[in-house]
């Protein structure tokens, strides 16, 4: 017996639908568990635009009845605080091991270039970092994200070039934003807030940047002691939501 056209694209799709039947069903045993309680979730700032809302859409999704009290803080602190109990889970950008706090790399994508529509570079893409040789690049303090920085620096060494950084000292990403937009200075930060941010202030382009690619990796941290069901049932939220929309392995698609 021979399968007609629409017989063999059913069976084409099947795995997949069974897939995604798989996952709601797991969802729905998850949210009628009754799991409930508070996470103190503490989240870099550049991960506020795509990464977090996705993270909390999915637990929101998995488990109503668990309230999720987030604070922006900057990469730097939050193993620290998750150590101390102060924060149950932490979401940072390249953060520092610790003894005492479990890591797992949740999300990786490119850094962009992120730059006034007046801007020289504005029109090209991709850019050679080499290209940024005799521009100032705009980055958070050092001591705030140290991996971050470091390897923005390296990345520029590598290209051939000890690049010119401007700290600035009002540090929340609107700051940086509005420097940005004078077309003095550059930044490269992840391309979900990049992307983001272009489409929300009208006067940024968000530009790929090449030879080398710049890669952002973004990490979950919770302690070593036993815990709540709550923050367990994060965590698996957290690793699902990130399995989904394939963080670790796909490349960031540039917006048309």
């Amino acid at each position: 017996m021979e399968l007609t056209t629409a017989g063999r694209a059913l069976l084409e799709e099947a795995p997949v639908a069974l897939a995604a039947l798989e996952r709601a069903a797991e969802r729905a045993r998850l949210a009628g568990a009754g799991i409930s309680g508070t996470v103190r979730l503490g989240y870099a700032p550049m991960a506020g635009f795509e990464t977090l809302a996705a993270i909390l859409a999915a637990v929101e999704h998995d488990s109503p009845n668990v309230t999720v009290i987030a604070s922006e803080l900057f990469s730097a602190e939050i193993p620290g605080r998750v150590l101390a109990g102060e924060l149950d889970i932490g979401l940072a950008l390249h953060p520092e091991p610790m003894r005492g706090v479990h890591g797992q790399p949740l999300r990786r994508e490119p850094h962009l270039l992120l730059v006034s529509r007046r801007h020289r570079l504005a029109g090209a893409d991709p850019i050679p970092l080499a290209g940024l040789e005799n521009e100032t690049v705009l980055l958070f303090p050092r001591e705030l994200a140290p991996a971050y920085y470091d390897r923005i620096v390296a990345a520029c060494e590598q290209a051939g070039f000890q690049p010119r950084v401007e700290a600035f000292t009002d540090p929340p990403p609107q700051a940086m934003l509005a420097r940005l937009q004078t077309g003095r200075e550059v930044g490269l930060p992840p391309a979900s807030f990049a992307f983001h941010a272009a489409a929300a202030e009208t006067g940024l382009i968000a530009r790929r940047i090449v030879e080398p690619e710049i890669v952002a990796e973004w990490s979950i941290l919770w302690a070593e002691r036993a815990q709540s069901a709550a923050i367990a049932r994060f965590l698996e939220s957290a690793r699902r939501c990130a399995e989904e929309h394939d963080w670790l392995s796909s490349p960031v698609a540039l917006p048309a």
